[in-house]
């Protein structure tokens, strides 16, 4: 058998790989982390592809890590209500890194999407690894966070005065 068969079969794209640590530097989750450390952590994220209506994960679920859109659409939802639909660029399951809870929603692709998950083994030995970057990483997760939560409690605040 011939070693560039193997090579390509187990080898990832490059472009593709490049690609993909833009779109993560775009999100909040990297802020002030520079591009070469992203592209190093993306070598090591798990890609995967899902059909229209494909149960990404369900709520109750363990978690195992978070989640970029690479390109698709996937609707964040708790039972039969979507609570937010989300496109490339976009990533969801950020609890996930920190915490080793059930999932708290359901993600479904609404398209056919292909994702790229940040598992939190991954966090860890990036934290072991290069921990200055990874705590800018810590603090940025508890940013969007606090961030949600506010959101979310604005919601419910609305919802009970009206």
């Amino acid at each position: 058998m011939s070693d560039s068969l193997w090579g390509n079969l187990f080898s990832r794209n490059k472009t593709w790989d490049k690609q993909v640590a833009a779109l993560w530097a775009q999100t909040p989750l990297f802020n002030d982390i520079p591009y070469n450390e992203i592209a190093r952590l993306v070598r090591d994220m798990v890609p995967r592809d899902y059909s229209e209506g494909e149960t990404i994960f369900s709520r109750g679920e363990e978690g195992a890590g978070a989640a970029l859109i690479v390109e698709g659409e996937v609707e964040i939802r708790a039972g039969d209500v979507t609570l937010t639909r989300l496109n490339t660029g976009d990533f969801f399951g950020e609890v996930a890194l920190v915490l080793d809870v059930p999932r708290t929603a359901d993600a479904v692709a609404s398209a056919d999407t292909r994702l790229l998950f940040f598992l939190q083994a991954g966090l860890e030995e990036w934290l072991n690894r290069r921990p200055y970057y990874a705590g800018r990483l810590s603090k940025n997760l508890a940013n969007i966070l606090a961030q949600r939560l506010i959101t979310a409690n604005a919601a419910l605040a609305d919802k009970a005065g009206s």
